[in-house]
Formats: structure tokens, C-alpha cells, sequence
């Protein structure tokens, strides 16, 4: 679970933040959190994030993905959509995450793909759908970010 693979952006954005001295494949990894369970960034952009993340090792007692996995999963991509939406003078923070398990899942992979439902100039919301390696739907998902003015940077 340890490896790490850096998503996938459009190369405009990719120039727009490096002119700021930013390296976003660095910023929107998955964090800590996310690198410890396993969650991988696949494809990104303001339109669609799309990641995945293992069911094992991110279970509960009765052997099933953990709800909370499922929320951590939505909760990421969600926030980097907000992110990059946001554009590099912004900073998204969750303030409301919403999500209905529909069906357990006990091994393999989910994927999440998270789309926007309201891109405004202060809050960006967007729904996540997380699916099995069959295409089933294990969870459906809402975060709302506030878009905040990110902090000036330091002068060197």
C-alpha cells in the first residue's frame, strides 16, 4: 500500500501552478492519511477527479469496507476537484461530507469518480460516486469545500 502514484492533471494546469513554483502531483497527493490507506490519484481536473483505493486493510470487523475508508475516499477527491477549481489563489476546506453506503464490499478495489454540482466563488460541492471492480455502486458521496483566500507566501 506504500506506493504512491502521482495523478494525472492537464498539462495547462500543470504550467499554470508550476509558474507559481507549485508541483501539484506533490500537492494533490493523497496525504497521509490516504498514502497509509492505499488511496491513488488516477486522473484530476476542476471537471473529474478520479482515484481508487484497496479494500483491504481498509475494513471493518465484519470484514466489509469501512464506511469511513469510503469517506476518506469521497472526502479526497471531492477536495481536490474544490482545489483545483479554486485555482492556486484559493484554498478548499470541507465544511459538509454526506455519504450512503448502498453495498458492502469485502475484497479488490473501488474507485471513486467525483463530478461537480455547484462550482461558485466561495464554495465549490461535488458528488462522488464509488463503484467496485464490477461496477456496482458501494457508496454515494457529498462534500461541500469553502473556497478560501489561500495565504500569501513567505518572502525568501
Amino acid at each position: 500500500m506504500g506506493e504512491h502514484t502521482a495523478p494525472t492533471f492537464p498539462q495547462e494546469i500543470i504550467d499554470e501552478y508550476a509558474a507559481l513554483g507549485v508541483d501539484l502531483p506533490a500537492l494533490f497527493s493523497a496525504g497521509h492519511l490516504g498514502e497509509r490507506m492505499g488511496v491513488r490519484i488516477l486522473e484530476a481536473s476542476a471537471e473529474r477527479v478520479v482515484g481508487t483505493m484497496p479494500v483491504e486493510g481498509n475494513t471493518q470487523p465484519y470484514g466489509l469496507l469501512h464506511g469511513g475508508a469510503s469517506a476518506v475516499l469521497a472526502e479526497t477527491l471531492g477536495s481536490v476537484g474544490s482545489m483545483l477549481h479554486g485555482g492556486p489563489s484559493k484554498v478548499a476546506v470541507g465544511v459538509d461530507l454526506n455519504c450512503t453506503h448502498h453495498r458492502g464490499v469485502r475484497s479488490g478495489l473501488v474507485t471513486g469518480v467525483a463530478t461537480p454540482v455547484h462550482r461558485g466563488r466561495t464554495t465549490a460541492t461535488y458528488e462522488i460516486t464509488l463503484t467496485d471492480e464490477h461496477d456496482k455502486r458501494v457508496c454515494t458521496a457529498r462534500l461541500t469545500c469553502l473556497l478560501r483566500d489561500a495565504p500569501a507566501p513567505e518572502a525568501a
